[in-house]
């Protein structure tokens, strides 16, 4: 019979990958709990609508990129393809916005994009999200951006970069959206990518973001975003930047930089590394304003990021597996009952171990034990078995061995 295997773009994540995003999670929920943020769990699947709504009908991932589906009801669902739009409806749909009422969430969890596979880029991918609603100050944004750099610095990266821009609101942006038709209209678009060209009369914001050689260079000398803020959305940019610059965060402006889905505005960043290749961002947000008024609620700002836990676990280095304790070599199959109910004790004083199951020479066991490096070596053979005793080998260098009767090792 044929073998079953796994689809195209996933993983499984065996203990050494998975002891990884544990890792990344674990130092999530205690930097993001420290500036008093909450842990919500919302579900994978949700109504298409949602991200139609939300992230716009002409963008990359709703027009190519999401697993959409009928169900039984011939409802059409969809798996997330990101997680700030569900984070939004249930904010929405449980009423939590009222009038200067702040709230701070984390997700975690994996999201689908139809997308060709590659390094740091899966089908089945897993994030890392923060977001904040019902702060419209500046000092929210600097906040934010404070916080993923603490995260970041905790899973111990240091060699990244972080980008800053803004977008600006619905009521500069029209005149950037103009600016930028002028120019594409007095422009060769034959030079552009097949995305671009489609991006050019749907999205033409997405053109200065593409990494094509053709489109960076026709866009080279395309009107600049910042260059066209109003005066609100000026002032609440430079006062972000004094705050980061304040507190120590260094950051390169880039005008350039735009954010794939349309509820983005103002302030936008990305996190970028040069050592992993091609798709270099690990990490990227912005504010939101607009975005719950948008899926049914109140007139409530909002803003956020999102860290991709597989460009993130790129970097990382080491082993991440929690080491155990002890390791009990079992060389007399007699003592195996002796052995397991030995283990459950070590384990209630707060040890992490392991029992050998299968009788095995004394050799093979110590080998074992030195493979998982526990710091010490109960054994159980024909001595133990008939003396009500256990041996202890201390296995860090220059441990001795000695015999006790097992009740005696606890007192």
């Amino acid at each position: 019979m044929a073998k079953i295997q796994k689809i195209k773009g996933v993983a499984d994540l065996f203990p050494a990958d998975s002891a990884k995003y544990a890792f990344m999670e674990k130092t999530a929920r205690d930097v993001f709990s420290s500036y008093g943020f909450g842990e919500l769990r919302t579900p994978i699947l949700e109504k298409t609508e949602l991200f139609c709504r939300s992230i716009g009908e002409e963008t990359d991932v709703v027009q190519k990129e999401m697993y959409t589906f009928p169900d039984r009801k011939d409802r059409s669902l969809t798996m997330r393809p990101e997680a700030t739009a569900g984070v939004v409806r249930a904010y929405v749909e449980n009423k939590i916005y009222q009038p200067g009422k702040v709230s701070k969430f984390f997700t975690v969890g994996p999201m689908f994009r139809y997308e060709r596979p590659q390094a740091g880029r899966m089908r089945q991918f897993h994030q890392i999200n923060a977001e904040v609603f019902g702060a419209s100050e500046p000092q929210a944004d600097a906040e934010v951006l404070l916080m993923l750099s603490n995260f970041l610095s905790g899973i111990g990266l240091s060699k990244l970069s972080f980008e800053l821009n803004s977008l600006g609101c619905p009521e500069c942006r029209p005149v950037f959206r103009k600016a930028l038709d002028d120019y594409f209209s007095g422009v060769d678009q034959e030079k552009l990518c097949d995305d671009c060209t489609r991006r050019v009369n749907t999205n033409p914001l997405r053109v200065l973001d593409c990494k094509s050689k053709g489109c960076k260079e026709l866009t080279k000398d395309a009107p600049s975003i910042p260059e066209h803020l109003c005066g609100e959305c000026r002032e609440h940019f430079d006062a972000v930047v004094k705050l980061i610059d304040e507190a120590g965060l260094e950051y390169t402006l880039n005008p350039r930089l735009v954010r794939g889905l349309d509820y983005y505005q103002r302030t936008t960043f990305e996190v970028t590394s040069g050592d992993i290749g091609s798709q270099t961002a690990v990490a990227g947000g912005g504010r939101y304003d607009g975005l719950v008024h948008t899926l049914g609620g109140a007139k409530v700002p909002g803003i956020g990021f999102a860290c991709g836990m597989e460009r993130l676990g790129m970097l990382l280095d080491g082993d991440y597996e929690e080491k155990l304790d002890f390791y009990i070599a079992l060389v007399d199959q007699r003592a195996a009952g002796d052995a397991l109910i030995f283990a459950e004790k070590l384990r209630k004083s707060g040890l992490k171990g392991e029992v050998g199951f299968v009788a095995k020479s004394m050799k093979s066991q110590l080998r074992q034990a030195n493979k998982l490096e526990v710091k010490k070596c109960f054994i159980f053979g024909t001595d133990e078995v008939e003396n009500g005793t256990v041996t202890i080998k201390d296995m860090t260098e220059g441990g001795g061995q000695e015999s006790l009767p097992r009740d005696e090792y606890f007192k």
